[in-house]
């Protein structure tokens, strides 16, 4: 655990979060916050809630792991900038899990009610509006992480995985921003049960204040004169600031065990007793890592895929492109993304699902 700054960091981040929120909300009143498309929530959790945007039909089902860090809605930024309007348009069954901000009920909770139980429990869930098909599981960033410990603990209850910009590996060397947050994190993290959003932000901005704030300034400047980034830029912004407060044990797992340690990829990882190893994964796995990302980049996924020896893996290799923001959003914001990416990742799934389908009526 980190130092205890409790009683002089928390009013400061509990502020900082108030101001977020406010500038956020400033945002949302010049017609920049989210216009997401219609969902139900089916089912929920102390930690979780699932929604269910499309009927039952017959393309494969999925199930997106949200990033536990911010709100869920990047997936959904506005009708031109979705990757889930995007499934849906191609005929994919779109579930999503999104995690409730924390409150003291939370405390206590980390990687094995995070990882484990929730996901659990929301596949169930999904599994009774779609019983007759597995899901596929899908994350960005930390949700992608999630999603990959889930299946090396429950590689049957899946038919494929699809890792978008997230992080498996963290040995070091694999990135700057991996290597500054852990030199950072022991001494900055503070010792709370519930960390403010606002924490991690700063945070990771005093980690690679290239990656947060001068790329930032430069992906703005080369798109001054384009209209499309212009618009999506104060969105994302305004995604940005709205900060939600995190279960600490969760953040501290996170850090301590895989960022520091790295546990999940070289096989010392353990909830409840049992072993997180990357050789249990038997699904068929997609990654697609940017080469521009510090946060997730290629090297943080290769090694974890190498060590999945009895599974159909690929990964895919993402250039990167000006007007995200930041480069680790661009596979589910970027212009290019949605025409050279999105078309190999729905293709793969059903690809996959018809794979599955045909061995199982064999």
């Amino acid at each position: 655990m980190g130092l205890n700054v409790n009683w002089a960091l928390e009013p400061l981040f509990d502020l900082a979060d108030v101001i977020r929120q406010a500038q956020a909300e400033g945002l949302r009143l010049l017609g920049y916050g989210p216009a997401q498309c219609k969902y139900q929530v089916i089912a929920s959790g102390p930690l979780w809630s699932l929604r269910q945007y499309s009927a039952p039909g017959s393309g494969p089902s999925v199930l997106i792991v949200a990033a536990p860090i911010k709100r869920p809605y990047i997936w959904d930024l506005s009708p031109s900038v979705s990757a889930i309007r995007y499934c849906l348009r191609h005929g994919l069954r779109i579930y999503l899990l999104e995690w409730t901000p924390a409150t003291r009920p939370h405390v206590g909770c980390g990687l094995t009610e995070f990882a484990d139980d929730a996901i659990s429990e929301a596949i169930a869930a999904a599994s009774m509006e779609d019983p007759a098909s597995k899901p596929f599981l899908m994350g960005h960033s930390l949700g992608g992480t999630l999603a990959a410990i889930f299946t090396a603990l429950h590689p049957e209850q899946l038919k494929g995985l699809v890792l978008l910009s997230s992080p498996l590996c963290f040995a070091p060397g694999i990135s700057s921003f991996r290597d500054a947050l852990d030199g950072l994190a022991p001494f900055w993290l503070p010792d709370m049960d519930i960390i403010p959003g606002s924490a991690l932000s700063q945070l990771c901005t005093t980690a690679s204040p290239d990656t947060f704030i001068w790329s930032r300034l430069l992906d703005a400047t080369v798109t001054a004169t384009d209209s499309r980034a212009s618009d999506i830029r104060p969105r994302i912004e305004r995604w940005a600031l709205d900060e939600a407060p995190l279960s600490g044990k969760l953040i501290h797992d996170i850090f301590f065990w895989l960022f520091r340690e790295n546990r999940l990829c070289n096989g010392t990882l353990a909830l409840r007793g049992q072993s997180v190893l990357p050789s249990r994964i038997r699904s068929p796995t997609l990654a697609v890592a940017n080469v521009k990302d510090e946060i997730a980049p290629p090297a943080s996924v290769r090694p974890f895929l190498e060590l999945m020896s009895d599974a159909d893996t690929h990964l895919i290799e993402y250039p990167g492109e000006t007007g995200v923001v930041l480069q680790h959003l661009g596979l589910l914001v970027g212009q290019d993304a949605f025409a050279q990416i999105w078309p190999d990742i729905v293709s793969w799934v059903k690809d996959h699902d018809r794979a599955t389908t045909n061995i199982g009526t064999d």
